[in-house]
């Protein structure tokens, strides 16, 4: 029998060794981008957001009540300590994260969450902050507490964002309150209460001297604007400055919203959707004069949920693009902006599971939280161009 040469047996084993490494995800096409995605870090129970430390580390929340420290590709085993007590269940536990914009010399961390009552018969959206050192947070603090309690555990809302000039921008949804009878009555209409309201405040829980209502009897001076149903995406756009929201329908009639300050933006009196299950009629219109209209609709209801607007590289194509996370389309909606108004949408990212949030990292990739249900664990994502090398 014939010898092979040992030049072409190692060159074989080198063929063979090298196969795993370069063997690469599925190329998923797009209008401008072919792109791969890849998993980043797997075995998070229920992920609800993440936010990237410098140095390459990210936090991530479950929704259980852990935050948990993504290093090295590697979910670190124990969750952060001084994380508060969250009511979970339901929509509920612990929610968003973000750090403050200049985090780098003060490691302050911001967390929302729903927050029991004394006996747990109550739930409300709060906020805090803390430093993070040494992959704990200490000195804790409160910042702000929805005056939202109510028995059930949906509709937190819960987003966080900041603007460029130390605003702190926070979401509530409507607990779920009943679309029925009088809606003009609806909590989420009524400003006395924060129910169904985007927040603004300092970065320490200061009320702004020009926010919306403030001086306004009967008003909490918190509010930015109200009439929201639950706001699940939320994003300051880096140039505009404009916060841009992305909020649930019912059975139907998602939305992305524009919140300049100070507008009623209908719920539950105007929208797009039905009632779930028997698909009967909520809303008198879908529009009426004094009352903000969405800047686009989803119907049927992709889920809406994290929303960012890309600024990177990595994707040239995409540069100001809003990008919206979907819960049960398991999808990611890229919406084109031209003058403010959305002229094109494109899926991508299809059946990738739940998608929870949608970040940009520090990298110029996509990444992607990807929740589960039932105890399920699941991954972050990230998408990177094709040609990635």
């Amino acid at each position: 029998m014939a010898r092979t040469p040992l030049a072409l047996i190692t060159a074989g084993l080198m063929v063979a060794l090298a196969a795993p490494l370069t063997a690469q995800e599925p190329v998923h096409r797009s209008a401008l981008h072919d792109y791969r995605v890849t998993t980043v870090v797997d075995g998070l129970n229920s992920p609800w957001s993440l936010a990237f430390l410098p140095g390459g580390d990210m936090l991530v929340t479950e929704r259980g009540g852990q935050l948990r420290i993504v290093r090295n590709g590697t979910l670190v085993p124990s969750p952060v300590a001084g994380v508060p007590q969250v009511r979970t269940g339901g929509q509920g536990g612990l929610l968003d994260v973000v750090l403050h914009p200049d985090f780098a010399s003060n490691r302050l961390v911001y967390l929302s969450y729903s927050k029991p009552s004394a006996n747990d018969s109550l739930g409300t959206t709060a906020v805090v902050r803390g430093r993070f050192e040494n992959d704990r947070l200490t000195n804790v603090e409160e910042i702000f507490e929805a005056d939202a309690w109510w028995q059930g555990r949906g509709h937190h809302g819960s987003r966080l964002a900041f603007d460029g000039n130390g605003h702190l921008f926070i979401s509530l949804g409507d607990r779920q309150v009943s679309p029925s009878g009088d809606l003009e009555a609806h909590p989420a209409q009524d400003r006395s209460n924060h129910i169904g309201s985007l927040i603004r405040i300092h970065d320490d829980g200061r009320v702004p001297s020009d926010n919306p209502f403030v001086g306004q009897a009967g008003v909490l001076p918190e509010i930015w604007s109200y009439g929201h149903r639950n706001i699940q995406g939320m994003v300051v756009h880096p140039e505009t400055g404009n916060v841009w929201l992305t909020e649930h329908g019912p059975q139907g009639g998602d939305e992305l919203n524009l919140s300049p300050g100070g507008g009623n933006f209908g719920w539950p009196v105007v929208g797009y959707g039905v009632n779930y299950r028997s698909g009967s009629v909520i809303h008198g219109a879908t529009m009426r004069e004094g009352m903000e209209n969405p800047h686009h609709i989803w119907v049927p209801s992709i889920g809406v949920s994290g929303l960012m607007v890309y600024t990177g590289d990595r994707f040239p194509g995409w540069k100001g693009s809003i990008f919206a996370g979907g819960l049960v389309g398991e999808q990611v909606a890229r919406l084109t902006l031209e003058g403010g108004e959305v002229i094109n949408e494109e899926t991508i990212a299809q059946r990738m599971g739940r998608v929870r949030d949608v970040r940009q990292g520090p990298d110029g990739y996509i990444y992607l939280v990807i929740e589960g249900r039932g105890g399920v664990l699941t991954p972050i994502l990230r998408l990177e161009p094709a040609d990635t090398n």
